[in-house]
């Protein structure tokens, strides 16, 4: 059994990801998301046999479908379109399954991520292929320090409304902790810019990252500290045109199954020469990407 702390109620978060797909499509994320994974899977240029997608989301299944010929879809809860109600922290699948296991947007908020990254990587057939695409960063930091000064401000103590996201270096150290081969982790940033504060809140609901941490404030936020929330956010993050910006940064985890025939890593520090100067280019930051959102 787990000992990890209970960050998330899973049950919790379970029920607002099945409410969020039946809302009216706002999840521009989780399309990027997909698509992201999408992209990195076209630079495979392998076939898998079969797949497995972890908490699918409906944004996912056109993107992800080419690059296997046979998915197993799961969901946190009961849905039309999953093969099976899954929890990420307890898969019920056989060692070796799977080619290859995805994850849009989920992982983000399982409590034992170390526990469920060695679950999938036992589920994996030999060289098969992981990626998952979770918040990580950044993420709504804006929102985050908003409430947070708010209720400093308005009850004298801040309680906790905006989950904690792990950074894309720790993401990388827990796939080589699972024993995953070759990994990588890369962060993309989105930023979207709303024209109003309950925009931003309907995009979040929709997409079921309400707030689900166990130890959420169970009082209602009140309008007055709502009102000083929104007033903070406009003072200390609004634009020259009064849009809230809302950093979103995804970060890509992608891993394989360890096979003996697959590539070494060099030892850290043995490398003679930049990767930027070997191939002729020039360096650039991380992807970064804005959206306005109405």
């Amino acid at each position: 059994m787990s000992t990890a702390p209970k960050i998330f109620d899973r049950a919790l978060y379970a029920a607002r990801r099945a409410r969020g797909a039946r809302m009216t499509p706002a999840r521009f994320l989780a399309t990027e998301a997909a698509e992201g994974l999408a992209e990195r899977l076209g630079a495979v240029q392998r076939r898998f046999r079969r797949g497995l997608e972890l908490s699918g989301r409906p944004e996912s299944l056109a993107p992800l479908a080419p690059f296997a010929d046979h998915w197993i879809r799961t969901q946190p809860a009961r849905a039309d379109d999953a093969d099976a109600v899954v929890d990420e922290e307890s898969l019920p699948f056989a060692a070796e399954s799977f080619d290859l296991v995805v994850s849009v947007l989920g992982l983000h908020a399982v409590n034992d991520l170390p526990g469920t990254l060695i679950q999938i990587r036992r589920a994996l057939k030999p060289d098969g292929l992981f990626l998952a695409a979770l918040f990580g960063g950044e993420t709504l930091r804006e929102l985050r320090e908003a409430f947070a000064v708010a209720e400093v401000q308005m009850r004298s103590g801040a309680a906790p409304r905006v989950a904690p996201f792990a950074d894309v270096r720790a993401l990388g150290s827990l796939l080589q902790r699972a024993g995953f081969a070759l990994p990588v982790a890369d962060n993309e940033r989105t930023t979207a810019y709303y024209r109003e504060f309950k925009a931003l809140v309907s995009d979040l609901r929709a997409m079921g990252e309400a707030n689900a941490l166990v130890e959420r404030e169970r009082r209602p936020l009140g309008r007055a500290v709502l009102a000083a929330a929104i007033a903070h956010y406009a003072a200390r993050h609004g634009d020259a045109r009064s849009r809230l910006p809302a950093t979103f940064d995804i970060v890509y985890l992608t891993g394989w199954a360890p096979h003996e025939g697959q590539p070494k890593p060099l030892r850290p520090g043995s490398a003679k020469t930049r990767l930027a100067d070997a191939l002729g280019t020039v360096e650039r930051p991380a992807r970064e990407s804005t959206k306005l959102r109405t």
